[in-house]
């Protein structure tokens, strides 16, 4: 493989938060870009060469963006498969076709970890309510139903079997498959968690794999609230874990960077959750904590690039702010950014809602401990 050196043009399909810091990262190093998005004014656009505007579908918006680029990556897994073959017409696209056509099924995701016997939690496929029913009680009466395609931060999910009063587990499950559409989903197994942990795996077109040391996450109302590098973890099992991100990124031959989020169960169990082709909110901090940020390693991997460093420096935690914070009054920064080691970084969306990710802020510290009391601390302040 050549590599696609600074001065060429990369465009990005997916011009939110990701699509944004991906563009900075890349124009420090040279790069000229462009971005397609549905949204004429996303985040990417106020930094960026050129932002074409077109659904995850438009097939002619994603060959118009490829036209005029070197190389094209993604920041969003919705992208239509036609609008990727469309844009490989005109430049290579990382991560390709086959990768995503598996990643945007959890049927065929999950199907394809446990047939290249990668550990997950129990399962199981669901194409119609009886399915629905008959998957809860075989599943021991707790799950959680998502939909097959589609879906993130908490939406196309259902729970069934915590503890609703006076509804029956055939009642949730008729009610889940009505609010999903009556489409096909994946019903899994409530776990006994210890921990959420992830690992971010970049790999160029040459072969060159590194993987950065695992985070840990930690989630409310199905959304993560905050998240650390390191994770902590014993070294056991961040060696399984790496080996777990590591061997998926060689079966499935990745171009550009995955995120591998897993499960660590209270029996000491690692399982794989998801797979997100793309940086990952999880890795935010790797732009405090580590010597190469994420957003960094996808242009150097898709690029063909000799991967960074991905060792270290010191501990780092982010702390999501969702438009929540923006609903009654304009958040406190003033008073955040005195903590010590804290950053802030917004994204320029300009309209708040509940639920919306519209920054994040960033602690360092001594500790993995110390960065998270940071940042939580910092985003009280607000």
């Amino acid at each position: 493989m050549s590599a696609i050196l600074p001065g060429a043009t990369i465009g990005i399909l997916g011009g939110g938060q990701l699509g944004r810091m991906t563009a900075m990262a890349a124009r420090s190093l040279g790069y000229r870009i462009q971005v397609m998005d549905p949204d004429p004014s996303c985040p990417a656009r106020f930094v960026v060469d050129a932002c074409f505007e077109g659904a995850w579908d438009d097939a002619r918006a994603a060959a118009d963006l490829a036209r005029g680029c070197d190389v094209v990556t993604l920041e969003i897994e919705q992208i239509a498969i036609a609008s990727l073959e469309a844009a490989e017409k005109y430049a290579p696209v990382r991560p390709g076709k086959a990768m995503m056509r598996i990643i945007q099924d959890r049927i065929l995701q999950k199907t394809w970890l446990v047939e290249h016997k990668f550990p997950v939690g129990e399962f199981r496929t669901i194409h119609s309510e009886v399915d629905l029913v008959e998957a809860v009680t075989a599943l021991g009466g707790r799950c959680f139903v998502k939909s097959a395609r589609g879906g993130y931060d908490g939406r196309s999910q259902v729970k069934i079997g915590f503890g609703k009063i006076n509804v029956s587990a055939e009642e949730e499950s008729r009610n889940a498959w009505s609010l999903l559409g009556q489409l096909p989903s994946v019903a899994e197994k409530a776990l006994d968690l210890e921990k959420e942990i992830s690992v971010m795996v970049a790999r160029t077109p040459s072969g060159e794999l590194k993987s950065y040391p695992s985070a840990a996450n930690h989630h409310e109302h199905q959304i993560l609230a905050w998240s650390v590098i390191p994770s902590s973890i014993s070294v056991e099992l961040e060696t399984r874990a790496q080996e777990i991100a590591r061997h998926i990124a060689e079966e499935m031959q990745l171009e550009g960077v995955l995120a591998v989020e897993l499960f660590l169960t209270q029996d000491g169990q690692l399982l794989v959750n998801e797979l997100a082709p793309r940086p990952h909110n999880s890795y935010h901090a790797s732009e405090r904590a580590c010597v190469t940020s994420q957003f960094e390693q996808i242009v150097r991997a898709i690029c063909d690039l000799p991967l960074g460093d991905v060792s270290v420096i010191k501990p780092a935690a982010i702390a999501n702010l969702l438009g929540d914070l923006w609903l009654d009054h304009a958040p406190r920064f003033d008073l955040a950014l005195a903590v010590p080691g804290v950053g802030l970084h917004l994204y320029e969306k300009h309209m708040p809602r509940a639920g919306r990710k519209m920054g994040h802020l960033s602690a360092i510290g001594e500790t993995p401990g110390e960065a998270v009391a940071r940042v939580l601390e910092a985003k009280e302040l607000l």
